[in-house]
């Protein structure tokens, strides 16, 4: 089964709080939050004093991010806080796509089972260990800016004990910010969570391969020359079944196209037509006649195996069910799963959804950019099909400038995370 199944341990706490607001005064926009969340914990059963929490800002309200930040830390003093800037952000059954909004949820973990990180207060594995806190799992947020990103997630990979990441990228039109118990810029952030945080997490891929699989056989920094020994702009030309003869139907599949890249050993598709976690998608970057060679937008390497596709709306709305229906098998083993519960004024509660062994206290979506507003669909396409499968359950996220799960950074994907407490 494609994905990842965290952690099953049984975690001591109640669904999340989650309210969602779209204003164009960020004042406005945070006190309808703030309302909405008091309403819902005063209900029987609510948690009432939050340890953790994650806020998620459009860039609209980009130059307020440390007013917002203090705005929440003022109403939860107790609270830590974690979270970004996206061009659009994301609720339970809805997104606000270039829009200015903002999404908040807010959760009761014990405060031994979670530690939130940034460049001011690093992750370190050994510190951790020693303070009896192991790091099992992280979320985190990246600034798409830093250098040697890919290296870094790497790292931050290595610190914990599953390796296993999820997250994704600041995306803004202005200056990208990231929350961790303040206001950050550059760098990583995000909250590292223990063994004894019941999570399931899995990566739904929005590209559809347009040609075979081929091993990388020669290549230079970010130039990929040949493909299975024959010329990499040879294959690529057969695959979109264009032709040098007929220059201007070439170039508009070539402006398409995009490539699938897996590194040697790990697996490219997981079933026929669809590719598997280990497949990150990259632009084609240009050309090179001479050495009929095509130029992608990372590095690459002989041995890695790499596929040329195109987005597909279609596949990747298949994709994101497959990957909810994965999700429903993996909390019901049984199938005992109630329809959903209509979507309440306010967006947010925990009713519908799993009935059985497991249900869902609360989710983490983070969609690529190039996925949100219309580009899925229509609006809210991408959040109504999680909806819809899982039910109305607390969720909070952001379309990212690239999207992080396990050691990878991808485009074009989705990464949904949830997590889980008995029945």
């Amino acid at each position: 089964m494609d994905g990842c199944l965290l952690h099953t341990a049984t975690s001591l706490m109640n669904p999340f709080l989650h309210a969602h607001a779209l204003h164009p005064d960020w004042r406005v926009a945070l006190s309808q939050v703030l309302q909405r969340v008091e309403r819902q914990s005063s209900r029987p059963g609510a948690l009432t004093e939050p340890t953790l929490g994650w806020v998620y800002i459009t860039d609209h309200f980009a130059p307020h991010a440390e007013a917002i930040y203090d705005g929440l830390h003022r109403q939860w003093p107790h609270t830590h806080w974690v979270g970004a800037t996206g061009v659009g952000v994301c609720a339970s059954g809805v997104e606000y796509f270039d829009q200015p909004a903002l999404v908040v949820m807010l959760a009761d973990l014990p405060e031994t089972r979670f530690r939130v990180f940034s460049g001011a207060n690093p992750l370190i594995s050994g510190a951790s260990r020693a303070r009896g806190f192991d790091a099992a799992t992280a979320l985190v947020h990246a600034d798409p800016q830093v250098t040697d990103l890919s290296d870094l997630v790497h790292e931050m990979s290595d610190r914990t004990s599953t390796g296993y990441l999820f997250g994704g990228l600041a995306s803004s039109r202005a200056q990208a910010w990231q929350f961790a118990d303040g206001v950050y810029a550059g760098g990583l952030s995000g909250v590292a969570f223990s063994r004894d945080v019941a999570l399931l997490s899995r990566v739904t891929q929005g590209c559809h391969p347009v040609g075979p699989v081929r091993r990388i056989t020669a290549a230079q920094r970010n130039l990929i020359t040949r493909l299975d020994d024959l010329p990499a702009l040879d294959c690529l030309l057969q695959d979109l079944d264009a032709s040098e003869s007929e220059p201007r139907a070439a170039f508009e599949k070539l402006q398409r196209v995009l490539v699938g890249l897996s590194a040697p050993g790990d697996v490219l598709l997981s079933r026929p037509g669809q590719f598997g976690n280990d497949t990150v998608v990259r632009h084609v970057a240009g050309f090179d006649p001479q050495q009929r060679g095509v130029a992608v937008a990372d590095s690459v390497e002989v041995g890695m195996r790499a596929a040329f596709c195109v987005r597909d709306v279609e596949a990747a709305r298949r994709d994101l069910v497959r990957i909810c229906t994965e999700i429903r098998e993996e909390l019901e083993p049984e199938g005992a799963w109630r329809e959903p519960a209509p979507v309440t004024a306010l967006g947010t509660g925990a009713e519908g959804g799993a009935s059985g062994a497991a249900r869902i206290a609360g989710a983490i979506y983070v969609s690529c950019a190039g996925r949100g507003g219309p580009h899925f669909g229509g609006p809210s396409a991408e959040l109504a099909l999680i909806r819809q499968s899982l039910g109305d359950v607390p969720l909070a996220g952001f379309f990212a400038a690239g999207e992080i799960a396990r050691h990878h950074v991808y485009g074009y994907t989705g990464v949904l995370t949830l997590f889980t407490m008995p029945a």
